[in-house]
């Protein structure tokens, strides 16, 4: 049942005796009906996948990977999403709904924060919770999981004195966009145009000066109009101090590379997924639904970063998409003989090191859907649970004369 759940969360869109299909060899009568695949589900619980993804979720970035690190710093990105579930009373309970001064939203959604790894973009660890919960008040839970060698990036609805100081106490650096109402007094001007300042728990600690931590400022604009955040005055704040090392330049270019980690999300979202809404109907298929998506993520990561160092490149410039199609396709021909499955395996590497993307395009997209309304009516809290009919369709004919 852990390898089905794994296999629920490569092939999302396939039925539950279509991926039975897929990991077991034909024999009459062979096949469980879906009923009794929900059951053991049920059984098997969340447990055995969490101590699962604990055991065999690593980092996959070696020094020489490309992206992987900066100057010995591990590169890792704090970033959140959310997840569409099923529309039940015990979804909606357990996770709520998103709302709007128009109507309910469509769908109970879970919220999942995640750390993820950059270079190789694996999601290390993570947290799942009601939507109701605000992802910095997730953020010290896998903060705490930080090593002294990372450098981990975030968006600027991170920060906090407590986020920060967390950083700190695992002896991590963080490098962090903020907004442009924070106040920093300037405590020394430095050669690269950044400054060292404090920040403080509160104002009452800013006016007497106690429990500050020495960060750096750095300020700049961007002068392409074309560009997203023309004419604006973007602020990032480090612990890294020195600008000898660290030249607010280079920063500034490498914040940037935290949007791999909106990357890795859509991977999962998009392409993995691949439907609306999850197909679990209780909060505890929820939670172990979104452990088998986490862990065949990962299974395709380690793949793709096998296939990169085969040609010794970017695991970055090996396509998710094709991967996973690629492991999709030949999943069934997987021999339960070792010696024929670690050939099997070798050539599936040797397949997927073959999909190398072309160099990224410099570009930019706004960020908008196409399709915000609908010339439908909205659902309803009556809508959910109407009555049902009485009578046969058949039954309910009256001819007219």
């Amino acid at each position: 049942m852990v390898w089905f759940l794994i296999a629920l969360g490569l092939c999302c869109r396939d039925a539950y005796r279509q991926l039975f299909r897929w990991l077991q060899p034909f024999h009459p009568g062979g096949i469980p009906e879906r009923s009794t695949l929900c059951e053991a589900r049920r059984r098997l619980g969340v447990t055995p996948l969490r101590r699962l993804a604990a055991q065999v979720i690593e980092l996959l970035g070696r020094p020489e990977t490309p992206g992987a690190f900066y100057r010995g710093l591990r590169l890792m990105a704090l970033d959140g999403f959310v997840l569409n579930l099923a529309d039940t009373p015990a979804n909606e309970r357990a996770f709520g709904r998103p709302g709007s001064g128009r109507a309910p939203g469509a769908f109970p959604q879970a919220r999942v924060l995640a750390l993820c790894e950059i270079g190789s973009h694996v999601f290390w660890r993570w947290l799942i919770k009601p939507l109701r919960w605000a992802e910095i008040r997730m953020a010290p839970s896998l903060l705490r999981f930080l090593e002294a060698d990372m450098l981990v990036l975030w968006d600027r609805h991170f920060l906090s004195y407590t986020t920060v100081a967390g950083v700190r106490q695992r002896q991590a650096q963080l490098l962090a966009r903020i907004t442009s109402n924070r106040i920093f007094v300037p405590i020394e001007r430095l050669s690269d145009g950044s400054f060292l300042a404090k920040l403080y728990p509160s104002t009452a600690d800013r006016r007497h000066d106690r429990h500050g931590v020495l960060v750096r400022l750095i300020e700049y604009t961007l002068d392409d109009p074309i560009r997203t955040g023309h004419g604006e005055r973007h602020r990032l704040l480090t612990t890294l101090l020195d600008p000898q090392l660290d030249p607010a330049l280079t920063l500034v270019g490498l914040y940037h590379e935290r949007w791999e980690q909106e990357l890795t999300i859509d991977e999962l979202k998009t392409h993995q997924c691949e439907r609306p809404v999850l197909r679990s109907q209780t909060p505890a298929g929820v939670v172990q639904e979104i452990y088998g998506l986490m862990l065949a993520h990962y299974l395709v990561r380690v793949l793709i970063q096998e296939a990169a160092a085969t040609q010794q490149i970017d695991p970055q410039q090996i396509s998710f998409t094709a991967a996973i199609k690629i492991l999709r396709c030949r999943l069934p021909e997987c021999s339960p003989n070792p010696d024929e499955a670690e050939r099997w395996y070798q050539r599936l590497v040797q397949e997927v090191a073959e999909e190398i993307l072309p160099p990224r395009r410099n570009r930019i997209n706004p960020r908008v859907i196409k399709q915000k309304m609908s010339k439908w009516p909205k659902k309803r809290l009556h809508h959910r649970h109407p009555p049902q009919p009485t009578k046969r369709f058949e039954e309910s004919i009256v001819m007219c004369h």
